[in-house]
């Protein structure tokens, strides 16, 4: 008699594990919806803070929720500043994930009393990035100004100056567009960890961790670095005919899930547009658009069958770059934006009560027959 097994589904391709009221992400439509809203509605108009009640209370924020939410945000962020003297050497880390991974990991799991654990840890997350930041560049922290919004403040305490409030929108764009996607695997990892009942500062860590990996969010970095190696659309497509040539991959296009244009992808790159009208610009927005255009013709005749679009990394390495954050920040950001979602999935998870603890199928050895008759 055998035993039938249940199919393996590698990567856990399509199978749900969980039911969530924080966003919906269709591969098949190119469409992200966060808490009800279509990200490209939702950037036009939310701010970061929108965002943090939208994602934890589930309505959108009148003129004093959004007040409450920024001057609570901007108490945690003092309130974080101070635990920088005791985190050792947490951010000596030459890689800024690294980094954050250990100044969160350093946070107690108590509660602050007068603030929300959801401020207290997002809030860290930006001080920690933030001064991570400063440190690489042989500079001291910035202390934060909690009268700020929070993109302004993140800003400011990267730069050491105040944004003008064209940048201060291309980072509220951002940290909105990326708060949340779906069951991704920093997500799914900070649910599984919130699963078992531990608790919220261990649910960050570990999604750190896991948005720490190239396949997730790592390659923002060099799509700058692919960029600057084209240097103009002529020589796009040659660049980028080499680069398959010698089986590499191309930075920013293609994603798991999307099977058109990632929506995040335009929405950041209407930010910088933006950013252009009021005159910022590195000139790199036109050639971002014809390195796009020719990777999407590159591509096709590689892989005909495949679909391989722009995704969010592609515009993200444009729009922080415009707003003047080093290319090593990039993934540290990604984590200040993401931070907002993760919370929010982890108190979703703690109202199901219920352990993730999948199956496997054993593929090893079996124990030899028994001599015995």
């Amino acid at each position: 008699m055998t035993t039938e097994k249940a199919p393996t589904s590698t990567g856990l391709d399509g199978v749900v594990v969980a039911e969530t009221f924080m966003s919906e992400v269709d591969g098949e439509k190119g469409r992200l919806i966060i808490r009800g809203h279509d990200v490209e509605e939702l950037a036009s108009w939310a701010s970061f803070e929108d965002v943090c009640c939208l994602l934890w209370n589930g309505k959108v924020a009148d003129a004093a929720a959004r007040e409450t939410m920024r001057a609570e945000l901007g108490r945690a962020r003092t309130a974080a500043f101070a635990l920088l003297p005791t985190l050792g050497n947490a951010l000596d880390h030459a890689d800024g994930m690294d980094a954050l991974r250990a100044c969160v990991g350093q946070m107690s799991s108590d509660k602050t009393p007068g603030l929300s654990d959801e401020a207290r840890i997002t809030a860290a997350v930006a001080v920690f990035a933030a001064a991570w930041c400063r440190k690489k560049s042989g500079q001291a922290p910035v202390a934060p100004d909690a009268s700020l919004t929070h993109a302004a403040d993140y800003l400011r305490m990267c730069t050491g100056k105040a944004g003008d409030a064209a940048r201060v929108a291309g980072v509220d764009r951002y940290l909105v567009t990326v708060s949340d996607h779906g069951m991704n695997a920093s997500t799914f990892t900070a649910r599984v960890i919130a699963s078992t009942d531990s608790d919220n500062v261990s649910s960050v860590t570990g999604a750190i961790g896991a948005l720490k990996g190239p396949l997730h969010g790592g390659a923002p970095g060099p799509v700058l670095d692919m960029l600057d190696a084209i240097g103009t659309p002529d020589n796009a497509v040659a660049w980028l005919d080499a680069e398959i040539a010698s089986g590499r991959r191309i930075m920013g296009m293609g994603h798991r899930i999307y099977r058109v244009r990632d929506p995040r992808a335009a929405v950041l790159e209407k930010g910088i547009e933006a950013m252009e009208k009021a005159g910022i610009s590195t000139g790199r927005l036109s050639l971002a658009r014809a390195v796009e255009a020719a990777a999407l013709g590159v591509l096709k005749k590689k892989h005909p069958t495949r679909p391989l679009a722009a995704n969010v990394e592609f515009y993200t390495a444009v729009i922080l770059d415009s707003v003047g954050l080093p290319r090593n920040q990039f993934t540290p950001t990604f984590g200040v934006g993401r931070v907002a979602g993760w919370i929010a999935h982890v108190n979703e998870q703690r109202l199901v009560k219920k352990l993730f603890r999948p199956g496997s199928t054993y593929i090893g050895a079996m124990p030899a027959a028994s001599a015995q008759a």
